[in-house]
This record gives C-alpha cells, sequence and structure tokens, in this order.
C-alpha cells in the first residue's frame, strides 16, 4: 500500500472508534459525523495528491484538532479553504478558516511549497480526534486532550496504539516535531521515554500562540520553523 492507502485505512478504522470518555467531554469524528461522506471524498483527494508513494516521512504532530477545524474537515492542519483550492472540491458545509492554517501555510509556501513539504512531511495529532467539552454555561467548546487528568486517562491507551500504526506508515523515526512547546510536548516527551517511538522530540511554538500574542514576530517564527525542519538527523 502506499503511504495514502494506509492514511486513509487509518481514518476509516478511526470512523468505527468508541472512546468512553468522562461526563461532560465527547468526541469529534469527522469521519463517521453529519458530513463523513464529503470528508471522505476530500480526504481521498487530499491524500491521494501528496502522498500516492512509499517515500518516508518526518512526523509533525499537534495535540488534539480543532472543534471547527480539523474535526470538521478530516484533514490535519487543512481548513476547508485550502482544502477546497487543493482538492477542487467545494465544500460549502463547513467553510472555516483558522488563523493556526494561515501560519503554516506561510510556512509551507517557504518550504518550496506543498509538494515539496508534504513530500518530506506527516501532520497529525497526539489524539487523532477532536474532543469538545461542555462548559458552565452549556457550550460546547474546544478541548485538548492534556486539559482534565480522567480524561488523559480515558485516551491514553488510544493514543499509544494510534501513535504506534501511525510510524507503521513509514515513518523517519529520526525525530518528530511537536506544535505546542508546553503541556503537548510535555506529555509527548513523557510517553516517547516509555515507548521510544522517536530519537528526538522538538517542540515548536504553537501558530495560534504566534498569532495571538506575537504576530508582530510572526517572521521570526517562520524562520524558526523553517530552521528546524531543514535540519537533517
Amino acid at each position: 500500500m502506499t503511504f495514502a492507502d494506509q492514511i486513509l485505512k487509518f481514518n476509516e478504522k478511526l470512523s468505527s472508534i468508541f472512546l468512553d470518555l468522562p461526563l461532560g467531554y465527547e468526541i469529534l469524528n469527522p469521519y463517521n459525523g453529519d458530513q463523513k461522506e464529503k470528508v471522505k471524498q476530500v480526504t481521498y483527494s487530499f491524500y491521494k495528491k501528496y502522498y500516492n508513494d512509499n517515500h518516508s516521512r518526518r512526523l509533525i504532530f499537534g495535540s488534539s484538532p480543532a472543534r471547527k477545524g480539523t474535526a470538521v474537515t478530516g484533514v490535519p492542519f487543512e481548513d476547508a479553504i485550502h482544502l477546497q483550492n487543493e482538492t477542487g472540491i467545494f465544500i460549502d458545509e463547513f467553510y472555516i478558516n483558522k488563523t493556526t492554517t494561515t501560519f503554516l501555510y506561510d510556512v509551507i509556501r517557504e518550504y518550496g511549497g506543498c509538494e515539496k513539504f508534504y513530500y518530506d512531511f506527516y501532520l497529525n495529532f497526539v489524539c487523532p480526534l477532536g474532543i469538545a467539552k461542555t462548559n458552565s454555561k452549556g457550550n460546547k467548546v474546544n478541548c485538548n486532550y492534556y486539559e482534565d487528568k480522567d480524561l488523559q486517562k480515558s485516551l491514553y491507551s488510544f493514543i499509544i496504539s494510534s501513535i504506534k500504526n501511525q510510524i507503521n506508515f513509514g515513518i523517519d523515526t529520526s525525530v518528530c516535531y511537536c506544535i505546542g512547546s508546553g503541556e503537548n510536548f510535555k506529555f509527548l516527551s513523557k510517553i516517547n521515554n516509555e515507548y521510544h517511538f522517536f530519537d528526538k522530540i522538538i517542540p515548536l511554538e504553537h501558530p495560534r500562540f504566534i498569532m495571538q500574542y506575537n504576530s508582530n514576530k510572526k517572521n521570526l517564527y517562520i524562520e524558526k520553523y523553517l530552521h528546524v525542519l531543514n535540519i537533517t538527523f
């Protein structure tokens, strides 16, 4: 199977996953949601375009898919606007643009464009399915897997098996890049010390942190991303 075939097979397995979460939390699964047929069409088109080979890639891990981002579109760090441009598929049902994706697209463009970037890297999340929680006002809000100890415990086995499965795609395990230099990096480093998934984990500041609090230094962070991603291990 090609790299693309393995990703699509992994996503198909995610479509039937059941996770028993603590009260107040729920999984956001684009692969079996209301738009699952559109998501299937989009993901097939995207991965067949950029990953239809057997080339080994380095892994870039975020924490959890955003409630109004990847948890909807099914392609990590790709929002609807960019996916529509990439696949030619009209995605009016979930037309969302995120500052995180905008920053990463600037990095991708400076790296050499989508074909070069996706030939070298595969992006996903430590927890590959989105999580929502109900706040005190009764509203559903975005949540990361590490925000609650009981939540993290309920997801632990799923996270470990997901990482193992993705490494088997043909991942270059000499290095893993971790988007999120705080709790996500801390947790990923902890489980890596136990399971030895990667020789090295390199943290990178989250694009949301960059764009919300350090937008005036955006170009410096882009240069940092490019410097780290271009290092050969």
